[in-house]
C-alpha cells in the first residue's frame, strides 16, 4: 500500500507565521516551527504567502527561502502567485513545487506556462470548488501534477471529475474520519491546523492511523530485537550523535520496550539503570532527541543513534555529556568543514574585537570594495597558478582565495552552514 502523507501548513504575513488566512495571531518563532515540523514526523510542509503588496511578497519569499534551508522535508509554496516569474521565485527559494490558486483568473494558462518551463511535477493547484476542473479538465490534467483540496466536502466531486491525485487540508481531526478520507486512492495526504499545532504528537497520529489500516511514513527496524546481543542486564548501549555535526552527545541504554518506543515515537527513549524505568529524553526538560537514524554495529551489541537535538543533551546544561577533558595532545585538524568553521570564527572575532596590526581588521576597515578587490585578485591568481604544472602554487593561491572569501562572508553575514545548505539543495 502506498504511504499517505501528513502535511503541516504555515501561513506567512509580514515575514511571520500566523495562525490562518483570517487570523494573523503569531504562531511563534519561525525557525523553531520549521525544525519541529522537520523532526517530529511531518511528511510535507505547505507554506502560503498572504502578502498584499510587492514589498511584503519579497519579504515572505525571503522567509520561505530561509525555511527551506532549515527543513529537509519537501516544502511547497503558494499564495500570491500571479506570473511565471512568481513560480520561478518560489522554486528558486527551495520549494519542491508551486501551489497555484484556482480562484484566480488565468490559473490554467499559468499552469501551462509553468509546466512547460519547469516541468509538470512542479505545478500544484489549490481548489475549494470543482468549477475550474469542470471547465478545463483536459488542460488541468495535462499541466498539473497534483491538487490541494481546501474543502473536504468536495472530495467525492473531485474523484468523479478528475483522475488527478490530491491532498486534503482540513481544520478538524478525527482518526476514523481521516482514515476514511485517506483510504480513497486519489487522496495522497491530509493535514492542516491539527498537524501544524505545537501540541500535536504527529507520530502518535500515525500510530492511530495504522490501527485503521492507513500506511504512513514511519520508522521500522530492519533487524528484530531478538537478534541484538545484550549485556548481562538485558540492555544494549546506545551512542548518541548529532546528525549534522557528528558530535557525540551522550551514552545511554535501551531495553526492548525503550527500543520499540523510540521507533514508534521517533524520539529517543532509554532505560534508566538507576531508576529502573523507561524514560524519553526531554520529557521534563523539553530537550528532545528526534531520531534521524539508528545503526547497529558489527557485533550487534551497540547502537549508534544520529539525532536532532533540541536544546542541550546533558542535564548539566552542557551541549554534550562529554566535556570533562582528561588528557589531550595537540593535533592539527584536517576535517575540512571544521577547519573552515574555525578560521571563519577567528575572522568573525576580529570583526567584533579588532586587534591592532591585524590584516583582517585592515580589510574590514577599508570596507567592502577593498574586500571585493582582494577576492577578485586572488581568483585571478588561482587561474595563473593553474597554468603551472606544480601543484604547490595553486594550493597556496586557493588557500588565499578561501581566506579572503571568508572575510567577505563575515562582512555580508553569510555562514558556512548557509553555504552548505544551499549546496545540498542543488
Amino acid at each position: 500500500m502506498e504511504h499517505k502523507n501528513l502535511i503541516a501548513t504555515m501561513y506567512l504575513k509580514n515575514g511571520m507565521a500566523v495562525k490562518s488566512p483570517s487570523d494573523f495571531e503569531s504562531m511563534g518563532d519561525l525557525k523553531f516551527l520549521a525544525k519541529l515540523y522537520n523532526d517530529s514526523g511531518v511528511d510535507k510542509l505547505y507554506i502560503f504567502d498572504l502578502s498584499d503588496n510587492d514589498k511584503e511578497h519579497d519579504l515572505n519569499l525571503h522567509t520561505i527561502k530561509e525555511l527551506c534551508r532549515i527543513v529537509e522535508i519537501p516544502v511547497y509554496g503558494g499564495g500570491n502567485i500571479n506570473r511565471l516569474e512568481d513560480i520561478k521565485k518560489i522554486l528558486y527559494a527551495g520549494c519542491k513545487g508551486a501551489i497555484l490558486n484556482s480562484a484566480k483568473h488565468g490559473t490554467v494558462q499559468l499552469a501551462e506556462e509553468g509546466a512547460q518551463r519547469f516541468g509538470r511535477e512542479k505545478i500544484l493547484v489549490s481548489v475549494d470548488t470543482v468549477d475550474l476542473l469542470f471547465k478545463h479538465k483536459e488542460d488541468m490534467e495535462r499541466h498539473v501534477h497534483k491538487l490541494v483540496a481546501l474543502n473536504e466536502t468536495i472530495i467525492d466531486a473531485l474523484i468523479n471529475v478528475t483522475d488527478l491525485p490530491f491532498s486534503v487540508i482540513t481544520e478538524n481531526y478525527d482518526t476514523k474520519h481521516w482514515a476514511e478520507i485517506l483510504k480513497k486512492d486519489a487522496v495522497t495526504g491530509i493535514g492542516g491546523t491539527y498537524i501544524s499545532s505545537l501540541e500535536t504528537d504527529v507520530m502518535k497520529v500515525k500510530m492511530l492511523l495504522a490501527m485503521e489500516g492507513i500506511e504512513t511514513q514511519k520508522f521500522e527496524s530492519a533487524i528484530s530485537w531478538s537478534e541484538f546481543k545484550l549485556n548481562s542486564d538485558g540492555l544494549i548501549p546506545v551512542i548518541v550523535q548529532d546528525y549534522q555535526t557528528s558530535e557525540v552527545l551522550m551514552l545511554a541504554y535501551m531495553n526492548e520496550e525503550a527500543f520499540h518506543t523510540t521507533i514508534a515515537m521517533g524520539k529517543m527513549t532509554y532505560y534508566s539503570r538507576s531508576r529502573q524505568e523507561q524514560w524519553t529524553k526531554g520529557e521534563t526538560s523539553g530537550h528532545y532527541q528526534y531520531v534521524k537514524s539508528l545503526t547497529l554495529d558489527c557485533d550487534k551489541d551497540t547502537i549508534l543513534a544520529k539525532v536532532s537535538q533540541v536544546g542541550v543533551a546533558c542535564h548539566t546544561g552542557n551541549p554534550t555529556c562529554f566535556f570533562t577533558e582528561l588528557i589531550k595532545k595537540e593535533y592539527l585538524s584536517k576535517n575540512p568543514l571544521k577547519v573552515f568553521e574555525e578560521v571563519y570564527n577567528v575572522i568573525a572575532d576580529r570583526k567584533d574585537n579588532p586587534k591592532e596590526g591585524s590584516y583582517t581588521n585592515y580589510l574590514f576597515d577599508k570596507g567592502i570594495d577593498k574586500i571585493l578587490k582582494k577576492v577578485g585578485e586572488e581568483a585571478t591568481e588561482i587561474v595563473i597558478a593553474a597554468k603551472n604544472p606544480e601543484p604547490e602554487e595553486i594550493k597556496y593561491e586557493i588557500s588565499d582565495f578561501l581566506y579572503h572569501m571568508m572575510v567577505l562572508m563575515v562582512e555580508k553575514g553569510i555562514t558556512w552552514e548557509e553555504v552548505v545548505e544551499e549546496l545540498s539543495q542543488r
